[in-house]
């Protein structure tokens, strides 16, 4: 008997580009300064707190979705997931947008807090490239109707996601007195 079904099968290929182009994409579009190469942009320095409060509406819409689901609210788990994954798109448009049109800051925190800010920083980074695979794989189990694979890596991806959304938020709040 096949494990896979037919709109798993469908979506592998996709799942697999996905995971590498968008991390690839977007550390070599972080590497692209617009206005260093000539372009006349405004740097959008009004985007970080409004990713970051993105980061922090993920945070919330995955713990809604998580207890929809263990109350049998299954559309409203639905839909609440379709969202968190809207949120994660329009923060990384917005991330790279910043990016691409401003200069990275620099944190300026001393002591213990510095290294417990880069743990953070990197552990947030890291796990944010991961969690792409494990999303992409639940939600197309989800959609494949294979609820029992759909729980078993949705055991995974959540905390891994929600992770990374509030890690984000922290970040933010962390390097945000060091922006100019």
């Amino acid at each position: 008997m096949n494990n896979i079904s037919a709109v798993e099968k469908k979506y592998n290929k996709w799942i697999v580009i996905l995971s590498i182009i968008i991390p690839v994409a977007v550390a070599a579009l972080f590497g692209v300064n617009l206005r260093r190469m000539g372009f006349d942009v405004q740097p959008l320095t009004f985007l970080p707190p409004i990713y970051a409060s993105i980061n922090g509406l993920t945070a919330v819409v995955l713990i809604a979705a998580f207890w929809a689901v263990k109350n049998k609210k299954i559309e409203l788990h639905e839909k609440l997931m379709k969202t968190a994954i809207l949120c994660s798109i329009l923060f990384l448009i917005m991330y790279v947008a910043y990016h691409m049109t401003s200069d990275s800051t620099k944190y300026g925190g001393e002591g213990a807090v510095r290294y417990v800010y880069y743990f953070i920083l990197i552990t947030h980074i890291v796990l944010s490239v991961v969690v792409i695979p494990f999303v992409l794989v639940t939600y197309v189990r989800a959609l494949a109707k294979r609820f029992d694979k759909h729980r078993k890596i949705a055991r995974i991806t959540f905390p891994i996601w929600l992770y990374v959304a509030i890690s984000g938020v922290i970040v933010y709040l962390m390097i945000s007195p060091y922006y100019v």
